[in-house]
């Protein structure tokens, strides 16, 4: 198996941080996905590259392996024991007989993985494939109700369906749609993060939505009906006589739906902003004079 200098493929330094690396990889699956470059086999080629390096380096544990061990991280436990064992038995002197026969015991490495003798391990050894993570990018309207969803990783399109009320920054499993197990062992994994994006009036705090709406001065002062925007249509509210600013209503059910969980939704929070008016009548000044002769009196 060649060596793929992962740090080169992102485009960064082995000192590179977690976001540095987030940052560089986000930037390339998007130059490189293949929804950007539809039949460009080159681009594949490279958006695999991509994901496979982002598979490794955010994650701390992989990286420190590959940091140690390149190409064959994934046996890095296998390694480490090995040379436990070589340590325990004072480096290469003669190991015990253990019904192998006689030899120097450096040669354990070797027969681990490939070289033949000690029973060949590398040959019983099963290993999981890689686990594989991507990110999706949605708009908060997109996860207001569960739909289904073609995800290409890899080269390969993946069906999903999305839960409604998956929220920023969560992470999903998607079992066995990982890099092909070693030896006959399972796939590993695929892990989903979800990046949404929010450019509808409402604000999102767990399951319940905020919004602010104008009210004219003599709504608020008169009362009446009022319609309403909520995230799945209009309704119709009535405000109550001498409204004050900022006063907030709570519409029971009219938030965010929870995730997982069919039927139930957070609450919509509304704040009233009272609005002035920028100009005036005569006989509306006249008016507003005579309101305040009225309330001083």
């Amino acid at each position: 198996m060649a060596f793929i200098d992962y740090y080169q493929v992102l485009g960064i330094p082995k000192s590179a941080t977690e976001a540095d690396i987030k940052k560089a990889y986000r930037k390339l699956a998007r130059k490189y996905h293949p929804d950007v470059n539809p039949n460009d086999k080159e681009a594949e080629t490279k958006f695999k590259e991509v994901n496979e390096a982002n598979e490794v380096l955010s994650n701390a544990e992989n990286r420190k392996k590959y940091d140690s061990y390149g190409k064959d991280w994934k046996h890095a436990e296998e390694f480490e024991k090995a040379k436990q064992q070589r340590q325990a038995y004072g480096g290469r002197q003669q190991r015990p007989d253990d019904g192998f026969g006689g030899g120097d015991y450096s040669d354990f490495f070797e027969s681990m993985f490939g070289g033949g003798g000690f029973g060949s391990r590398s040959s019983r050894v099963r290993y999981k494939g890689t686990d594989f993570n991507a990110e999706l990018q949605l708009n908060l309207r997109d996860v207001y109700t569960t739909q289904p969803r073609v995800l290409t990783v890899n080269g390969k399109n993946i069906r999903l369906t999305i839960p409604a009320g998956v929220k920023d920054g969560q992470v999903i499993k998607i079992p066995g749609h990982g890099g092909e197990g070693a030896n006959g062992g399972p796939k590993g994994d695929l892990y989903i993060t979800f990046s949404i994006t929010n450019d509808t009036p409402f604000k999102l705090d767990h399951d319940n939505l905020y919004t602010t709406i104008e009210l004219d001065l003599y709504k608020a002062l008169l009362g009446g009906e009022l319609m309403v925007d909520t995230f799945d249509g209009k309704v119709k509210l009535q405000v109550k006589p001498l409204t004050q600013n900022g006063t907030k209503v709570k519409l029971k059910g009219k938030g965010f739906p929870v995730y997982k969980k069919e039927g139930q939704f957070g609450d919509l929070y509304i704040t009233y902003q009272v609005k002035l008016p920028t100009s005036l009548s005569e006989k509306e000044i006249e008016l507003v004079k005579e309101l305040s002769k009225l309330s001083e009196s």
